[in-house]
């Protein structure tokens, strides 16, 4: 069970999108976040923009700040690459630089990665009428 969870949302969505339904969810406990315990905290920020790189310095100051006033470690972060990012939706298609930011997390020391966050009822309808890319179903994807 991970004591923080930290979601990375699209710069791009974030500027059209608050981030309350993948918020709402978290607390809620529901979708991805449906095993995490009461007691598990919640950060979110963005990628910082195309093409992701940004993520590495916000990564390294988080870093830094679990280790100046925490406890916890890397190990004990879960970070959610957002459906914004990892999913084709309204606001966009798929992220072209999410394995690149992938790539990142892990070379920070974030081992612990979920692709996706809050997922509508809309748009797993519109991916099951085949209006949106189903990724899960992509043979080289995660």
């Amino acid at each position: 069970m991970p004591d923080l969870v930290v979601i990375i949302q699209c710069q791009l969505a974030h500027n059209r999108c608050s981030g309350f339904a993948c918020t709402h969810s978290f607390y809620e406990k529901t979708g991805k976040f449906q095993e995490y315990g009461e007691g598990t905290r919640y950060l979110s920020f963005t990628c910082g923009g195309c093409c992701g790189k940004g993520v590495a310095a916000k990564l390294e100051h988080l870093a830094g700040k679990l280790k100046e006033k925490t406890e916890l470690t890397p190990d004990n972060v879960v970070i959610h690459l957002a459906s914004c990012m990892t999913t084709d939706n309204h606001h966009s298609d798929r992220c072209p630089h999410v394995d690149y930011i992938r790539s990142i997390v892990a070379k920070k020391g974030f081992a612990r990665v979920v692709e996706g966050s809050f997922v509508s009822a809309k748009a797993t309808e519109r991916r099951r009428q085949g209006l949106y890319k189903d990724y899960d179903q992509c043979p080289v994807c995660d």
